[in-house]
Order: C-alpha cells, then sequence, then structure tokens
C-alpha cells in the first residue's frame, strides 16, 4: 500500500512512451482536475541522452574538477561497467515544470544532489537511486554548476591566523580590518540613548512629511512614523551620535541641520508600488533565486537592493497575508494520491510460441515459458539467450531484442547494462587495421545511436545485411584467358540472361590442354 501511495516531494517514474526510458520527475502538486483526475506537477530532471554532445563534454569536464578535488573513489579506479553503468545514474535538474496525468506514474526513485564526500559507487550499489550537479535550461541549451552545491576547500574558507603572542605587533593591514562604529562603554546612560532615538524618530517623522513623494507613498501619519521608526533611521541616529563622540547636543544639530531635518530611507520606501508588485511575481516564480529575478524581472536593480528588499518585505503586512493565503490553498491541495500498479502488456513484448503474450512487464514468479534462440536472436546487453519474456528493442528493421532485467534496466536508467562499442565510440585494438569503411559505418551508428544486431557474441561485427561473394576456382580463371575468343567476357557481362555456351569452352580448353 506505502508502495503505491505517492505524496508531494516524491522522486517518480514517469511513462510517456511504451518503448523509451522512464522520465524521472518530482512531484511538485496534486491537483484534481474537473473530470475528476489527478494532475501533477513536475519538476523536470534530464538524462545523459537527452542533451546534445557539447553539453555532454562540459558535464564531463564538470565532473573531473569535482574528482579532483574530491578525496574519494577515483572515476580511475572503477572498471569499464561501473564507468558505463554510473552515467545512466546522472541526470541534470532543470528549473522547467510540467503537468502530467498521476496515472502515468510508474514507481519511486531516489534523487540527491552529488555527494563530494561520499564514493561514487553508493549510488550504484542502490536501485532506482540517481544524483545530480547541474542544472539544466532546455530553452537556453546551457549547463550550470547547482547554486545548492556545498563549498568545501581552501579556496572558499577563511585561513584563521595564528593567536598574537603577549607584547607581539600586529603586522596586519588596518585599514583592511573591522572598523569600530559604537562603544558599549560610552559616558551616556541608556536613558539618554533612548531619549536620543526618540528624538530621531521624531526627525525622520517631521522629514517625511515635508517631503512630497514621502506624502504619497506614505499619507497617513502612522505610516509616516512607522516609516521612521525602521533600522536605517536608528541606524544614522547611532552612526552620527558614535562620530561625535557621545556629545548629545551636538549630534542633535547635525540631525536638524541649516537645509532642513536628515530624511533617512530605506528599500521599502525606494521601490515604487509597480516595482514591489514585480518583485511578488518573480519571488512566486523563482522563489529565493535572487540572481534570476534581477535578471528577468528587476534589471536595474542592484542585487544587494534586491536581497535587502527582500528580507524588509518579510516583515510586511502583505508577507504575512500572502503566507496566510499558500497555507489555506495548499490545506485545499491533494497530499497524497493512491497509484495502482500497472499491470497492463507492453506492446513491446514478443509474443511466445503458442502466439500468446509472455509474462507481463517481466514479472518475477509468474509461469512462463522458456524462449530461447531458437526462436530470435541474444539479447542485446547481456547477450543471454534465455530469458522468460522478451522485448524488442530499438527500429523495427534491425530486429534487436531485450531479455526481461535487460529491458527493466532500459526503461529505469535509460541506457544497456553493458558497455558496447558504438556507446563508447571507440574500437577494440584488433579492429584497428580492419577497413576503414567499416569504422566509417561504425561511427556513424555511434552518432545516431542505431543498435548494433549480433549473434550471440560479445565480439559480434556490425552488419547490417547478410553479405555473400563468389568463390572462383582455378579452372574458371583458366578458361576466361584461355578461351577469350569464345567467351568474349564483355558481350555476356552486357547479356547476363543469355547463357554461355559451356560445351564450346571445355572442348576449346581440352583442346589447348592436348597441345
Amino acid at each position: 500500500m506505502a508502495a503505491n501511495m505517492y505524496r508531494v516531494g516524491d522522486y517518480v517514474y514517469f511513462e510517456n512512451s511504451s518503448s523509451n526510458p522512464y522520465l524521472i520527475r518530482r512531484i511538485e502538486e496534486l491537483n484534481k482536475t474537473a473530470n475528476g483526475n489527478v494532475e501533477a506537477k513536475v519538476v523536470c530532471f534530464y538524462r545523459r541522452r537527452d542533451i546534445s554532445n557539447s553539453l555532454i563534454m562540459l558535464a564531463d569536464k564538470h565532473a573531473k574538477e569535482v574528482e579532483e578535488e574530491s578525496e574519494t573513489t577515483n572515476e580511475a579506479d572503477l572498471t569499464d561497467k561501473q564507468k558505463h553503468q554510473l552515467k545512466h545514474r546522472e541526470l541534470f535538474l532543470s528549473r522547467q515544470y510540467e503537468s502530467l496525468p498521476a496515472t502515468h506514474i510508474r514507481g519511486k526513485c531516489s534523487v540527491a544532489l552529488l555527494n563530494e564526500t561520499e564514493s561514487v559507487l553508493s549510488y550504484l550499489d542502490k536501485e532506482d537511486t540517481f544524483f545530480y550537479s547541474l542544472v539544466y535550461d532546455p530553452s537556453l541549451k546551457t549547463l550550470l554548476a547547482d547554486k545548492g552545491e556545498i563549498r568545501v576547500g581552501p579556496r572558499y574558507q577563511a585561513d584563521v591566523p595564528d593567536i598574537l603572542a603577549e607584547g607581539e605587533l600586529d603586522d596586519r593591514e588596518q585599514a583592511k580590518l573591522e572598523v569600530k562604529v559604537w562603544d558599549p562603554d560610552s559616558p551616556l546612560t541608556d536613558r539618554q540613548i533612548d531619549q536620543f532615538l526618540v528624538v530621531a524618530r521624531a526627525v525622520g517623522t517631521f522629514a517625511r512629511a515635508l517631503d512630497c513623494s514621502s506624502s504619497v507613498r506614505q499619507p497617513s501619519l502612522h505610516m509616516s512614523a512607522a516609516a521612521a521608526s525602521r533600522d536605517i533611521t536608528l541606524f544614522h541616529a547611532m552612526d552620527t551620535l558614535h562620530k561625535h563622540n557621545y556629545d548629545l547636543s551636538s549630534a542633535i544639530s547635525v540631525l536638524v541641520p541649516l537645509g532642513g531635518p536628515v530624511l533617512c530611507r530605506d528599500e521599502m520606501e525606494e521601490w515604487s508600488a509597480s516595482e514591489a508588485s514585480l518583485f511578488e511575481e518573480a519571488l512566486e516564480k523563482y522563489g529565493k533565486d535572487f540572481n534570476d529575478i534581477r535578471q528577468d524581472f528587476l534589471p536595474w536593480k542592484s542585487l544587494t537592493s534586491i536581497v535587502e528588499y527582500y528580507y524588509m518585505w518579510k516583515t510586511t503586512d502583505r508577507y504575512v497575508q500572502q503566507k496566510r493565503l499558500k497555507a489555506a490553498e495548499a490545506e485545499s491541495k491533494l497530499k497524497q494520491v493512491y497509484i495502482p500498479t500497472y499491470n497492463k502488456p507492453n506492446p513491446n513484448q514478443i509474443s511466445s510460441n503458442n502466439g500468446k503474450p509472455g509474462a507481463v512487464n517481466g514479472a518475477v514468479g509468474a509461469s512462463y515459458q522458456t524462449q530461447t534462440s531458437v526462436i530470435g536472436r541474444a539479447c542485446e546487453s547481456c547477450y543471454t539467450t534465455q530469458s522468460h519474456q522478451w522485448y524488442s528493442w530499438g527500429p523495427p528493421n534491425m530486429q534487436c531484442r531485450l531479455c526481461a532485467s535487460c529491458w527493466i534496466y532500459w526503461k529505469k536508467y535509460g541506457g544497456l547494462k553493458m558497455p558496447t562499442q558504438t556507446e563508447e565510440e571507440k574500437l577494440s585494438p584488433n579492429q584497428s587495421t580492419e577497413d576503414p569503411r567499416i569504422r566509417t559505418h561504425m561511427s556513424r551508428q555511434a552518432t545516431q545511436g542505431t543498435p548494433v544486431r549480433n549473434t550471440g557474441s560479445p565480439k559480434s561485427a556490425v552488419k547490417t545485411r547478410q553479405a555473400f561473394f563468389l568463390h572462383t576456382t582455378c579452372l574458371t580463371k583458366l578458361a576466361r584467358q584461355v578461351c577469350k575468343n569464345t567467351l568474349r567476357l564483355r558481350q555476356a557481362a552486357r547479356r547476363p540472361f543469355v547463357p554461355i555456351n559451356c560445351a564450346a569452352i571445355r572442348a576449346e580448353c581440352k583442346m589447348f590442354l592436348n597441345s
């Protein structure tokens, strides 16, 4: 029951084609449609087979850089089979969302951000386990490092200097060190400081009353007073007090210079209502990805300004209202959905001798009749000739097939279990001296992703048609030279359906041999 219960946040397999591998998605929302069906809003993950070769090269380069920095299992220590299967476990996160019918879910899986402190073999040891480290943008066709990576190492952590001994001089550059902005041991009492801050707030409120733009944005007195009580006013007042050596009369005179009271504004007041609406729309789309918010919605704002506005916006009533609305929407949405196990026959199943399909989806424990190589070719992946169920794989004209175990692997991981020459795009040493036309044909098949048929042996040659040749005997070669006038090969080649007078040729050969 629990295995068939799917909740928001689960990573799942989706099937959109009976012959293609499953899609891997993360459930973000479960919504009930008007006709009673359940749709899942999901985040898309992409496999290596879904992106271009140029991006795959970038991904491999990034993987080597990560491998050099980590102290875990080196990829050079892995076998060819492990390297091959590890590529099937790598995914690429995207910011793309789509809605799919919940009935297309085919099971659960696990996807995690690549842990640089963990061995890559841990992903191979677990079934239905994948990892990612890069973010793929399907529209821009780009790969970027995920912003959630943990930055560990000498490039990111500061070097803490040793404690200075007593009497030892500090040779650090003082200009780069922090500057003291407040003295807790000042001659003023806490009451005097609080009274000065009240004066600073009053000056700020009065300054807003005199400013025309502030009157439009803060139309009421209590809103102006609230704006004047924010941190920007208090920080300015305390900084002024510190700069004037905690002399109250001197600091107050600076708050109200000859030109009028000082007006201090923060990001909440600097932003217009339209800019605030754009920010809320961007926050709904991208979350706290401030770089994307600035790039797509507010390019005229600095990143510092956007971050500062966000944390101030979280203290407003607007944020509280939106949080309540989202909580109410979440309560009305589905939290989980039950999807029964899919047990319909796959159209790619190859029927057995009696014309009936074999075990559905390669179910283990079902009664079956073993199908051997007598009625078909060997498995394209593991080269076995016996399986309780076979599945057609690849283009129909190639007549390739997979056994039940390799078919499940293909659907889940998007590749074949065993590495092949066409997938690695390289030849074995014993093929390097063969006809270059064969090598060209192999590279063409590797580029197009066409499966290579085999005869049950891992060392099978590439062959798309049945090859044949005519073997000429020595007497036939001799007859061509002796009986040139009788044969007249050029004329005979132009008329292939006219029979050759073999008796005359035989008699002429006998005369030549006797003489």
